[in-house]
């Protein structure tokens, strides 16, 4: 009898495809050898050792494949028949049948038509999809920028609240904006797809911010007078707040939303082609400029006009803005490829905890004469990166976290195979998928301190600047909020110092070709921020000397090297942050792990308004943080943020030194056999 490990029967026409694993010698049917290769991985090169005849066996989980060429061919000539011969397929069956038959079904069509581009994605490639894209985010950070860089702004001279509540509450509004994304993933991959969570997030996006308009506008929906900084005013009342912080959380949800479907909608508009991997490079790096164009347009013109002329009128172009960007979204819909939702893998992380939870009774015992009884599924290709068709990676498995392995364990008991449903069972690149996910967390944890260092940028850096002469040749008045956009330029010119002077340099001293690691630029940029925030420090104490001497205001130009080190930071911490999540996320976890970033600068926000909160009650009044900055010690308050931005750097250093990257190979596992004996694992 053969020693086979069944994991649920699949069918292709009359093929058995059930995927097994060739445990000892085994002698396989010739359907069984034709599904094997059919859906093997045929790009890698194998380490191969007998295992029945007519087929090898993969070295550590062993998949029946078959062994010549002509046996090759047979196999394809079986499994994918022409639609002459009448073969349709039945329904699947076993616990896993419906992924495995969508799975097949997908090689199957990809096979018919000679690969390319999957699902929906059949149309040929013009430019109009991506441009309209970039066009829209172009508008849509012009929206979003004009609110964000002067909120701030606004809470003070508008609404007039205290320093502390201004700061509390837009650090509480940009983490919710960017937590949204998270969720709006979610939606995306699961239900809705890109497209349609693309145009439910502009309904909010739009009402949000003409309801913005509105409140700016009309005179009842705020406070009577403008209040100057320094000044004692009467707040807004509690309705003129609620219909302001309304507008504001709907603008929060809609740019959320689209945050989180439009990138990847724009890049899934170009083929899958190996050949031509410059396109979608190139479609990259124009939304990045598209972002840092529209922060920089709102931050000189758009940011003026609020100041000077009118907010509704500022507000209201953001309005405009988003509507050309709408009517110009929806009228491309012609040209677009539109993807169904594949499922998200939060799914998957889940089952993997469930499994590893009802099996937490069985020990795992090394035993090198026992078979490997640990689940995998061979049913995906792969490609020459390493990617596989279906978003799926092989993935070696690690000796870390071995309470996760039961997952995958395989239980036999009292001879009767154990009927494993999905919720009990689980692959061995779904654990390792997950303990990637484990091992990147405290990296990530990081990251959030990181983020709510980098916030002050947007919060007491713009509060300072109030506080200074804004004057420039002596008539020309400086918007705050434009120090942010100027630092765009400071990242263009940081950029070009990295590639022509630091990178060059650095793989002079290290013998990379990169020059520096994605975890060394993160911690090069962490402790650029350190220096941003110290020299931020050092020029509030000297404002303070020169306001209590009789000097007068200093110049607003005092702090650009704060932001000029704060671009810097963003050069190196920033872009090697999503590379790093990117990269080191499982092919079917990327998308989650991508918004891991958007996460950590959503809790960053949030840890900035707790620390604000704590050092407006642990101060009192006036206290570091008092509504006039002449009586207060803004300069105690940054460097507080010193000190925590440099206990992190020395947390994420340690870290960095002990992190291992992620490998991807075909998995060894080491001969292990489950029992149902309790006991603790080592």
């Amino acid at each position: 009898m053969d020693r086979i490990a069944d994991r649920g029967a699949v069918t292709v026409g009359d093929i058995d495809v059930s995927p097994r694993f060739c445990i000892g010698q085994v002698a396989p049917r010739p359907s069984t050898a034709c599904s094997r290769q059919a859906h093997g991985r045929r790009q890698r090169q194998r380490q191969e050792e007998p295992c029945g005849r007519g087929c090898v066996r993969e070295r550590g989980i062993g998949p029946l494949l078959p062994a010549t060429q002509e046996q090759r061919s047979s196999c394809l000539r079986q499994l994918f028949p022409s639609p002459q011969s009448g073969m349709s397929p039945p329904p699947p069956g076993g616990s896993n049948g419906r992924r495995h038959q969508q799975q097949r079904q997908e090689a199957v069509s990809s096979m018919e038509s000679g690969g390319g581009a999957s699902g929906a994605a059949t149309k040929r490639f013009t430019w109009k999809g991506p441009v309209i894209v970039l066009v829209f985010e172009l508008l849509e950070s012009i929206a979003f920028s004009g609110v964000a860089l002067n909120l701030v702004v606004y809470l003070a001279t508008v609404l007039h609240g205290s320093t502390a509540f201004n700061a509390a509450h837009v650090d509480t509004w940009n983490g919710t904006t960017f937590i949204v994304p998270v969720i709006g993933a979610f939606l995306a991959d699961s239900y809705w797809g890109k497209y349609r969570t693309i145009l439910a997030s502009i309904v909010f996006y739009l009402v949000g911010l003409v309801l913005l308009t509105v409140s700016a506008a009309i005179p009842s929906l705020r406070p009577a007078t403008a209040c100057q900084m320094g000044e004692s005013c009467a707040p807004a009342t509690k309705t003129q707040f609620s219909v302001f912080f309304a507008a504001l959380y709907l603008t929060s949800i809609g740019t959320g939303g689209v945050k989180s479907a439009l990138l990847p909608f724009g890049a899934e508009q170009y083929d899958d082609d190996a050949g031509r991997p410059e396109r979608k490079q190139a479609f990259f790096s124009w939304f990045f400029a598209a972002i840092n164009l529209g922060i920089f347009v709102a931050g000189t013109l758009v940011s003026w006009l609020e100041q000077n002329v009118s907010w509704a009128l500022g507000f209201g172009i953001g309005t405009a803005c988003l509507f050309v960007a709408a009517l110009a979204f929806a009228a491309g819909t012609p040209c677009y490829r539109v993807q169904m939702p594949t499922g998200s893998p939060l799914k998957d992380i889940i089952r993997v905890f469930v499994a590893a939870f009802r099996k937490r009774d069985v020990r795992m015992e090394r035993d090198e004469g026992a078979a490997v009884l640990l689940h995998e599924d061979e049913a995906e290709d792969e490609d020459e990166d390493g990617d596989s068709a279906g978003q799926q990676q092989r993935l070696a498995r690690t000796k870390g976290l071995r309470c996760l392995d039961k997952a995958a364990a395989i239980i036999v008991m009292d001879g009767d195979k154990e009927r494993e449903s999905e919720w009990s069972l689980c692959t061995v690149s779904e654990v390792e998928g997950v303990k990637i996910l484990v091992r990147m967390l405290p990296i990530w944890m990081t990251c959030v301190l990181y983020a709510a260092s980098l916030g002050q940028m947007t919060t007491t850096f713009i509060q300072q600047g109030m506080a200074m002469d804004t004057r420039l040749g002596g008539r020309f008045k400086v918007p705050v909020a434009s120090l942010v956009s100027v630092e765009v330029v400071f990242m263009l010119l940081w950029v070009a110092l990295h590639d022509a002077a630091i990178i060059p340099a650095a793989r002079r001293l290290t013998g990379r070709p990169g020059g520096l690691t994605q975890l060394q630029r993160m911690g090069v940029g962490r402790f650029l921020v350190v220096l941003a925030l110290g020299t931020a420090a050092l020029v509030e104490r000297r404002r303070l000397r020169a306001i209590h001497g009789g000097s007068g205001p200093m110049s607003i130009v005092w702090q650009v090297p704060q932001f000029v080190l704060v671009a810097g930071s963003d050069v190196f911490c920033g872009i090697a942050q999503l590379e790093f999540f990117y990269g080191e996320a499982p092919a079917a976890m990327r998308s989650i792990c991508s918004a891991f970033s958007f996460l950590a600068l959503s809790l960053g926000f949030y840890v900035n308004s707790l620390v604000v909160t704590l050092v407006a009650a642990v101060t009192k009044r006036p206290g570091w943080l008092a509504t006039d900055l002449d009586t207060g010690h803004l300069d105690y308050y940054f460097w507080l943020w010193t000190i925590i931005s440099v206990a992190n750097l020395l947390l994420y250093m340690v870290l960095a030194a002990r992190y291992t990257p992620k490998q991807v190979a075909a998995a060894v596992v080491e001969p292990m056999r489950p029992s149902n004996s309790g006991g603790s694992d080592e």
